[in-house]
């Protein structure tokens, strides 16, 4: 049994542990997770990602995001802004994806008052609450990274305060990790620091 430490996947590369149970999760760990994400509908689309996946497992989210895309117009803010009540009974029959009716709802809504911000004001507020490198040591195990942090805390608050919903600090906190305001990879693992842009999938 793993003790939470990098393991060697099939090419030998030392990998985070949870990347190793299947090979949709190895791209992920390998080519996105933890990679900086920038641009207003990129985020909302893993905003909104992330609070379907609330009580859920990520891969759960990760095989249907196909059909998350095609079910919410590619996750375009002013698109989903301008849904009607009929497509919410359609995304509420759509097996693609996750039909949770609050979920729904928030995403939809979620879009709504981002169609009223300026360019740029969503990249602009999450990008704010990145910590600084610096602070962070390399978590050697998996027990060493956190589910909540200030940062995510924080972030949490000001999308709420500005009208979002289904944004708590563990769903914020999640969003840092996955689009890299912290860089979560262990220690020993093969894309610890690979924070290059990566491109949208």
């Amino acid at each position: 049994m793993s003790d939470g430490s990098p393991l060697a996947g099939a090419d030998g590369a030392l990998r985070c542990p949870w990347a190793l149970s299947t090979e949709d999760y190895v791209a992920y760990h390998d080519e996105e997770w933890g990679r900086p994400v920038h641009g207003d509908d990129a985020l909302f689309e893993r905003l909104s990602l992330e609070a379907f996946q609330s009580g859920l497992s990520w891969i759960t989210i990760l095989r249907r995001r196909a059909g998350f895309r095609a079910a919410f117009a590619g996750f375009g803010i002013a698109a989903v802004a301008a849904f009607t009540d009929d497509d919410r009974e359609r995304l509420l029959a759509d097996p693609g994806i996750i039909r949770n009716r609050a979920k729904v709802d928030a995403t939809m809504a979620n879009a709504r008052v981002l169609a009223d911000w300026a360019a740029g004001d969503l990249d602009t507020l999450i990008w704010s609450h990145a910590p600084d490198p610096a602070t962070r040591p390399a978590p050697r195990t998996l027990s060493d990274v956190p589910a909540v942090t200030t940062e995510s805390t924080a972030l949490a608050k000001a999308l709420k305060k500005r009208g979002l919903r289904f944004v708590g600090p563990t769903t914020a906190y999640a969003l840092m990790q996955a689009c890299g305001l912290v860089d979560d990879h262990l220690e020993r693992c093969v894309s610890r620091g690979a924070r290059a842009e990566a491109p949208r999938s």
